[in-house]
Parts: structure tokens; sequence; C-alpha cells
């Protein structure tokens, strides 16, 4: 059974990490192809975070790693799993999770992001976003007993509580996707809010804390651009031309109302980790001042009302 560490309330007020994709992209890779791991991290601290996700420029053993992070005096926060559950059995998908979830659990992390990379349209990220391949309703039942065994496997062996992305290009994107899915799944199945993948999906993060606050987990604050929205749906622009485009930034520099998101983490007491996120090009946006101003903004704006 699954323990849940993640709303305590009357404690501290939750932790504050940054994504590396302010630094470096991991699909775009030529997006701050340049920068070290020791930069990022750096920046990081410099910048006031307590801790950074997974990124392709750290080191994938759990020493190294942990050596790296404490360098610097940050918390390793989680990190993303290519899922393919949607097409894989349980046991495939824990033989393939296992040197992943190793590296968290021995840096202490407490969730890992489970992303969903199955049922993808060929280079998904590369056709327009109306063009996303759906998951018929008949295999959301058997996916969602899959995902749920799986969860519970990963708790149990590694001590890790699984958030599930909703995204973009994915096969639970919009709000009546991920109601489908989670009201299949065991509650060993967590969520992870992310404001900007619901914004440009086209509801409210809101509507995810309305119905599912119990199963938040982890908390992606990615901001943003409206204007850039609008012009990404109507030109029929793919993922990664509109990451290109701008269309997400930092909190506090789009369009996004964080209000209701302060005023969860209080109703709450929610433990776990907020994470700022903005995919985008480290050339336009220099990550040390994107990341301190956006670590700024969440200070003043969120984290308050948690005091």
């Amino acid at each position: 059974m699954i323990k849940d560490a993640f709303y305590q309330p009357g404690q501290p007020a939750p932790k504050l990490g940054v994504s590396p994709l302010s630094w470096v992209n991991e699909v775009l890779q030529h997006l701050g192809a340049d920068t070290s791991a020791q930069q990022c991290l750096e920046e990081a601290a410099l910048a006031g975070y307590q801790g950074v996700e997974l990124s392709r420029i750290f080191p994938r053993e759990p020493g190294a790693l942990r050596a790296l992070l404490a360098q610097h005096k940050l918390h390793l926060v989680s990190g993303w799993h290519d899922g393919f559950l949607t097409e894989r059995s349980v046991q495939q998908e824990l033989e393939a999770v296992h040197h992943h979830a190793t590296l968290l659990q021995e840096n202490g992390a407490q969730v890992m992001v489970y992303g969903e990379c199955g049922w993808m349209t060929a280079n998904a990220l590369d056709v327009p976003l109306a063009q996303r391949r759906l998951l018929p309703e008949d295999q959301v039942q058997g996916y969602a007993e899959r995902l749920s065994a799986f969860a519970e496997a990963l708790y149990q062996q590694y001590g890790l509580r699984l958030a599930y992305h909703h995204h973009l290009m994915m096969v639970a994107e919009t709000l009546p996707e991920i109601r489908a899915l989670l009201a299949t799944c065991a509650p060993s199945v967590g969520l992870l809010l992310d404001t900007g993948h619901a914004t440009a999906a086209g509801f409210t993060y809101t509507q995810l804390i309305d119905e599912f606050a119990d199963r938040i987990c982890h908390i992606h604050l990615k901001d943003v651009r409206l204007d850039r929205l609008q012009q990404v749906r109507q030109s029929g622009m793919t993922f990664n031309e509109a990451v290109l485009a701008g269309m997400f930034t930092v909190p506090g520099d789009g369009g996004i109302d964080y209000r209701p998101l302060a005023q969860f983490i209080t109703r709450s007491g929610y433990q776990g980790w907020l994470v700022v996120e903005a995919e985008q090009d480290p050339a336009k946006a220099p990550p040390l001042a994107t990341v301190t101003r956006a670590q700024r903004y969440v200070a003043e704006h969120i984290l308050p009302a948690a005091q």
C-alpha cells in the first residue's frame, strides 16, 4: 500500500526545484548543446533552487550523480521515464525502468515522472498537434490496469511514487482522456500537475485540482504565452515548432493565473516538489536570468500562501 507523503498539513512550505530544460532540451539537442552539467547545477543553485530534475547531461551512475549534486548542495527531485505500457507488459516495463529507478532511489528522489511514449504516431513531436494518435476507448481499461500494477511495483521495489504526466501528443492530453484513465487506475497512480500542458491542451489546471487533488504528487510550473499558443493552434504547428516559437515559458512570463495553485497548496498541505520548467531556446532566454526571475516570482506569488 502506498503511503501518502505529499500531504502533511501544518508542515513547512513545499520545496522548489528547477528543470534543466531551461539550459538544455532533451529532444531538440541543438538547444544548449554546449552546456555542461556543472554550469546548469551552479546556476540552479545560484538562482536559489533546492533541487533539479534529471537531465541527459547528468551522470547516470548513482554515486557520480550524488557527488555532483552534493557539490552544489542540490537534491535530485525526480526524473522522466519513457513508458510504453500501452505496448509492454508490466514485467517488461519493470525491466526497462530498473536502472533509471535505481538512480532515482539512490539519490533520494520520492517520485518518478512517467510519460507514456507508446501509441504515439511516428516522430510525434514533429507532426501537427492536431494529428495526435488517439488511444481507442476499448484499450483504456487494460492500459490502466497495467499502469496501476506497475505503479504499485515501482513503490514496493524502489520507494518511488509514480507521477503520471499528462502531456501534449501523448495518450492523456485532454481533460476527458485524463478523467477516463484515472477513473480506472488504482490509487497507486499519482498525477503530475503540469500547468502549461493543461493550458496548451485547452483546459485549466484548476480542473485537475478540483477533480484529482488527492492524486497530485508532483507539480510542474510551466507558463504559456497565450498569443503564441493561439498562433500554434491556428497555423498547425508541431510540438517542437511550438517550443521553438516560444509557446512555453517560466511562471510569471505567460498568461497563467497561479493564485488558485497557491490556494491549493495552502488548503491541502502539499509537501511535494514544485518544479519551474520551461522548454525554451537558451540563446533567446538566457538560463540564469530566466530561472532567477522565475524563482523570485514563485517566492512572491505562490509560496507565501503556503507559509
